[in-house]
């Protein structure tokens, strides 16, 4: 751990599914408090330890709800809800925002789950940290309306923010097993697009370091830095469930049968450079490939 930085006392986690989960279980092994906030109860799985706790929260009211918890010194925020599904901005995190400055509730530290998609189409390039955003899609455009957004909060107050731009995240219980079972074609691989991967474990190890070692105000790239594509992901999901492989097809075909959302994400093509994120975080990946991912 950067010595110049003390691990937090008590953790805050907005929007707890899979990831949060799994961050609040390696602090929680830490001897951490952690505290979950979620919309609904029943998306909060307790870990039943005398340190953790839950409090209820609606991201799309936020003005029902004291936050004054937050005003924590020795605190620190992950922030993992999703923005809304549409628009171009994520009006959640503003009016999140918004109330965190009327109760002059600032935590000490923040880290923000984004998203690779902020880097728009590279056409199958290389992306770096300094790589400029490009977003192409409403999706990631809310996306990079809250990394604005937050990193000029950040900044007005003095907090300390790191910011994860994250591919494609898989695990054993994250995997297209319906899509694979309902042969939906995929593109031809030599049309598919580059795309990038990280598996959930690694991503919850990253988000604790990021906390740890991350610079103030930095970016970090999340990949496992694997030069892959979309169709490869499939077939090798697809072999290693022992399912047979999804009919392949080409973009005249694929414009007619695919989904909207799915036509989005086959004409994006990009490799993230991860070698920041190796190096400054200290990240040893346990899951350096697919293939090691798959045998979880």
């Amino acid at each position: 751990m950067n010595p110049s930085i003390k691990d937090p006392k008590h953790v805050f986690i907005i929007g707890y599914g899979d990831i949060g989960q799994r961050v609040a279980q390696l602090w929680l092994n830490n001897g951490t408090s952690v505290t979950a906030i979620s919309r609904t109860d029943n998306s909060i799985n307790n870990p039943n330890q005398a340190n953790f706790q839950s409090i209820k929260y609606d991201l799309d009211a936020p003005d029902q709800s004291d936050l004054s918890f937050l005003k924590d010194e020795h605190g620190l925020l992950y922030y993992f809800a999703p923005p809304p599904a549409k628009g171009t901005l994520d009006t959640r995190m503003t009016g999140f925002l918004s109330r965190l400055q009327t109760l002059h509730a600032f935590p000490k530290r923040i880290v923000l789950i984004s998203t690779s998609g902020v880097y728009g189409d590279q056409n199958g390039g290389w992306v770096t940290e300094q790589t400029p955003p490009n977003p192409m899609v409403d999706r990631a455009r809310r996306r990079l309306d809250a990394e604005n957004s937050l990193s000029a909060f950040a900044k007005a107050n003095d907090i300390k923010l790191v910011i994860l731009r994250v591919g494609g995240i898989y695990a054993a219980d994250r995997l297209p097993v319906s899509r694979i079972k309902q042969h939906i074609p995929v593109l031809h691989e030599s049309l598919a697009p580059q795309t990038n991967r990280i598996h959930a474990a690694d991503l919850a190890t990253i988000c604790v370091a990021a906390a740890q070692r991350g610079r103030a105000s930095s970016i970090y790239n999340v990949s496992d830095g694997c030069d892959s594509n979309m169709t490869e992901y499939f077939n090798q999901v697809a072999a290693h469930l022992g399912l047979a492989k999804p009919p392949a097809i080409d973009w005249p075909e694929a414009e007619r049968v695919l989904s909207k959302g799915m036509l989005s994400y086959l004409k994006e093509s990009r490799r993230m450079d991860n070698h920041l994120m190796l190096d400054e975080l200290g990240i040893v990946l346990r899951y350096p490939d697919l293939a090691s991912g798959l045998l979880e």
